[in-house]
């Protein structure tokens, strides 16, 4: 199944809408995560009317120091299961330092292999100036400007108390080079049922480009856990062919109990 990671790590990103961000992306403090957290997802692909197991992907968390400051090093391993493996394999990590003053990106790391396909990309950025440099050089960025890891620590301690159904959340995120303006669409409150239990979410959209994986517009939906930890539970999404579900299957170490589990399946 091509890029186990990527569906998950994408939930918050490629969007077309062009805002700048709110003060949600600029300035916020951590809430909702610690040191030492680990969250396990298992990755479901269904092209005949059933879904399967295709693989899994990692997410952990530390405190280390980067630069002389205190950073969040979190880091997002997937891999296909070895049925899948005979088909295309994959064996992708992406890393990020996230200054724990700002809550913004100081480095970035990116090492994919997903069949033929290789990529590495090791990005500094420097929030003061503007600026990303990386394997292939120096690019501009704008202010408050997101990884694709950083981001969704960073979303996981937005008050989505304060908006409204269908409100849209801009963020900037800075992925392969470039820039792209993002947004996630707020959708409400509800129960969800996932493979590990029933949970009380909160329920968003992103608005995907057409790529190489997902198909355009908004195909792809998430769900948080609805108390402070704001824990991904589950994802759906069409892709080029088929659709995927990603659920969480296991924690450690969440900084609060997770009390939007209501019931565990």
């Amino acid at each position: 199944m091509k890029g186990t990671i990527r569906v998950i790590l994408l939930v918050l990103s490629l969007c077309s809408f062009k805002a700048q961000p709110t003060d949600d992306f600029c300035g916020i403090k951590n809430t909702a995560f610690q040191a030492g957290e680990s969250v396990t997802f298992k990755v479901f692909y269904n092209t005949l009317g059933m879904y399967i197991g295709a693989g899994e992907a990692t997410f952990t968390t530390a405190l280390e120091h980067f630069n002389g400051k205190p950073v969040y090093h979190c880091v997002g391993e997937g891999k296909s299961y070895s049925f899948f493996d005979n088909f295309f394999k994959v064996r992708d990590k992406y890393e990020t330092y996230i200054d724990t003053a700002t809550m913004l990106p100081m480095k970035f790391l990116r090492n994919v292999s997903e069949g033929k396909t290789k990529i590495y990309n090791n990005v500094t950025f420097n929030q003061g100036t503007g600026t990303a440099v990386t394997t292939n050089g120096i690019f501009k960025t704008p202010n408050c400007v997101q990884d694709v890891i950083s981001a969704i620590y960073y979303a996981r301690n937005i008050n989505f108390d304060k908006y409204k159904v269908n409100d849209k959340i801009p963020f900037d995120m800075f992925l392969d080079d470039q820039v792209y303006h993002l947004y996630i669409r707020y959708l409400g409150k509800e129960k969800v049922k996932t493979r590990y239990g029933k949970f009380n979410a909160i329920k968003f959209k992103p608005l995907l480009i057409k790529g190489t994986v997902f198909e355009g517009g908004e195909k792809m939906t998430a769900w948080i856990g609805d108390d402070p930890n704001h824990l991904l539970l589950r994802v759906e999404s069409a892709v080029s062919v088929g659709n995927v579900k990603i659920d969480m299957f296991g924690y450690k170490n969440l900084r609060y109990p997770l009390t939007s589990l209501i019931s565990v399946r």
